[in-house]
């Protein structure tokens, strides 16, 4: 793949997450029910941003889970003959509760679909928003984000990498061509 351009370099990043966590606080105007998770991998990172961020505002801790969506894909024997399960760690009860879902990429709702399939399983949040980092568009579900660091029109023949310190230690998002 090539690279096309940075679309966000360490401080856009950064204040994209500030405004993300802005705009959370400012819809629920109560962060006592609010509760955040992340989808592995890249997800679960910005969730602790975000919630770190908010708890920065508020002065009040925000709990936050990881959520490993695997077996819940349904694209499931494409990915791997043996796919990788990480933990799911959702150590509280999720209902009745406003649940912002975190995820790096908004590409054609699929992986939200199955993040919102498992949630159900841990139990029924009164609400479930969406934040995501980049949406790229291409939608193939009716899946729209609350929340959005930056909206990047693409095309199918392109990717986008959101890279973070935590785990390729940079952060940045570039677009790339196939």
């Amino acid at each position: 793949m090539r690279e096309k351009a940075k679309l966000l370099d360490k401080d856009g990043i950064k204040n994209a997450v500030i405004r993300i966590s802005h705009e959370i606080i400012e819809k629920n105007k109560d962060t006592e029910n609010l509760v955040i998770i992340g989808i592995r991998n890249r997800g679960e990172y910005l969730a602790h941003r975000i919630a770190e961020s908010i708890e920065n505002i508020v002065k009040s801790r925000i709990p936050v889970g990881i959520l490993d969506i695997t077996l819940y894909r349904d694209d499931l024997t494409e990915v791997a003959e043996q796919p990788v399960l990480k933990e799911t760690i959702i150590s509280f009860d999720i209902t009745g509760k406003r649940l912002v879902l975190v995820d790096d990429v908004l590409f054609t709702g699929r992986t939200i679909r199955c993040a919102m399939d498992q949630l159900i399983d841990f139990g029924r949040p009164r609400v479930i928003q969406l934040a995501v980092l980049i949406d790229r568009g291409h939608r193939e579900l009716p899946i729209k984000a609350d929340y959005v660091g930056k909206n990047v029109p693409t095309s199918l023949n392109e990717v986008i990498e959101v890279k973070l310190a935590e785990v390729d230690d940079r952060d940045e998002v570039i677009i790339c061509e196939k």
